[in-house]
């Protein structure tokens, strides 16, 4: 028997294979079903006892050798090209490159920016729980935001929601770290809103937080400022509008010319001349007194805006949708 392991050993040792049948060949006869193997371990049942142990490291062996011979026979046919299948007088095949996609070139020039005024770069989860996403921003038990209409809650988890903003992230930031905090917080969010060329169920925010001694509402003014002018050009016409926030007092919103109608009026700009990009205000102290930050020695800023928003306005884009539709004739222009 010693004599069959040591001849089929050498014959899977010198085994060569030039086409798939002479690789399926070997395969029938070494791995098969009914492979010369599988008939050498039936002989060794009836081997005396004190020979079974050396003749059945040799039978594994022999087994072992097989399998890694075929996967190199396998190997070696796949890597050598066919020149009998190709035709090598055609024209050779031009690949397509690729391009970043809008909304991430539009994100990253945002955190340039940003990072720039000393702003780190900060993420959270996508799935957070009420605490962190409404009641410790301050939002009242019955504000609309907290309907189904509104927001995606995790069914069976009636505490658990896709995040409506990146806020969450500030409020994880103020609830794990001590101040000074400088971070702004890029990320996708989630409402159930009615997709149409201004709006979708998902997009994109970068929200911004400081928060430290004698921060006032100069400072963030000054930080959207420059934000915009380094954005979209040191022409850029900017305003300023009073508005409210749950999570921020005072509140503001910033406006710019729109970019795609030259203030004239479009859809875009509600046919006002002019386009929110940003939310923004002094932090509530409710809020830090949620995060545990005593609001007599601290003072901060909050802003939020929409990446699908600005890279509208950069790119003269009138419709949100074409974002997340994939049509290679929009994205390749990028």
């Amino acid at each position: 028997m010693l004599e069959k392991i040591k001849l089929y050993a050498s014959e899977i040792n010198e085994a060569v294979a030039t086409d798939q049948e002479e690789i399926e060949s070997f395969r029938l006869k070494f791995i098969g079903k009914n492979n010369v193997i599988n008939d050498l371990f039936e002989e060794f049942k009836l081997v005396p006892k004190e020979l079974k142990k050396e003749l059945g490291l040799e039978l594994n062996k022999l087994k072992n050798q097989a399998q890694f011979k075929l996967k190199e026979l396998s190997d070696s046919l796949s890597s050598t090209p066919s020149t009998a299948e190709m035709d090598v007088t055609l024209p050779g095949i031009s690949g397509t490159e690729g391009s970043i996609h809008p909304i991430s070139q539009t994100k990253s020039r945002i955190i340039e920016i940003f990072e720039r005024q000393g702003f780190n770069v900060e993420s959270g989860p996508e799935i957070d729980n009420d605490w962190n996403n409404f009641t410790a921003l301050n939002f009242p038990k019955n504000h609309p935001a907290r309907n189904m209409q509104d927001t995606y809650f995790v069914e069976r988890e009636p505490d658990v929601l896709l995040r409506t903003h990146t806020s969450n992230v500030q409020i994880r930031l103020m609830s794990e770290r001590k101040p000074p905090i400088r971070s702004i917080m890029p990320g996708r969010v989630y409402r159930n809103e009615v997709i149409s060329a201004r709006a979708h169920c998902f997009f994109h925010q970068v929200e911004g937080l400081a928060v430290g001694k004698n921060i006032s509402f100069s400072d963030l003014k000054n930080t959207l400022y420059h934000f915009s002018k380094e954005m979209f050009g040191k022409s850029t016409q900017i305003r300023f509008r009073p508005s409210y926030f749950p999570f921020t007092e005072p509140s503001a919103e910033m406006d710019i010319r729109c970019f795609i109608c030259g203030g004239v009026g479009c859809k875009i700009c509600k046919h006002t001349g002019w386009v929110e990009i940003a939310g923004s205000g002094m932090v509530d102290p409710n809020v830090f007194e949620n995060c545990k930050i005593d609001p007599s020695k601290y003072s901060g800023f909050a802003f939020g805006m929409g990446i699908e928003r600005i890279t509208m306005l950069k790119h003269q884009i009138d419709d949100l949708r074409l974002f997340s539709e994939n049509d290679i004739r929009f994205l390749k222009q990028f």
